[in-house]
């Protein structure tokens, strides 16, 4: 892998675009695209520059190998699978918090035709009360699962 692979593979794996990279190394889009097809080679405060925001060094720029480009692709394996992770573990907190909300609701729906059904209650500020406190449960069980912090 030579020093344009590297810089298009490095800003690919952190999602930048070659604007975004022109405008953190204060150069020209055309620069970097100059750069990543070979065309041209970047000043050597600018190299260093790069070192330092893909947080690599200035020998893995500069020295050609094939390593490398395999530890690029893992790297972005990595990422993606972490991406996957992360939504899968979002898609589950919903879930959860959904059949948590249903199943308070629920008890709550019950509790309230026992009321009615075998003490008679009709009156709605029961009805409200018992509402707002499933609902305040509800969100208080929501903010525990969206927001505890992992260990």
């Amino acid at each position: 892998m030579n020093f344009a692979e590297k810089i298009f593979a490095l800003r690919k794996s952190r999602n930048l675009t070659q604007e975004q990279l022109a405008e953190q190394l204060n150069v020209s889009r055309q620069s970097i695209s100059k750069w990543e097809s070979g065309q041209a080679v970047p000043e050597l405060e600018k190299v260093v520059a790069m070192s330092q925001i893909f947080d690599v060094t200035i020998d893995y720029l500069l020295k050609p190998s094939e390593i490398d480009e395999l530890s690029v692709k893992t790297e972005i394996l990595e990422k993606q699978q972490q991406q996957l992770l992360n939504r899968e573990q979002k898609r589950n907190k919903l879930i959860r918090c959904s059949l948590y909300s249903l199943g308070i609701y629920l008890l709550f729906f019950v509790v309230y035709m026992i009321g009615h059904f075998y003490f008679e209650i009709w009156n709605p500020s029961v009805i409200l009360a018992e509402f707002l406190i499933a609902t305040a449960i509800t969100i208080f069980i929501w903010v525990n699962i969206w927001f505890k912090k992992k260990d």
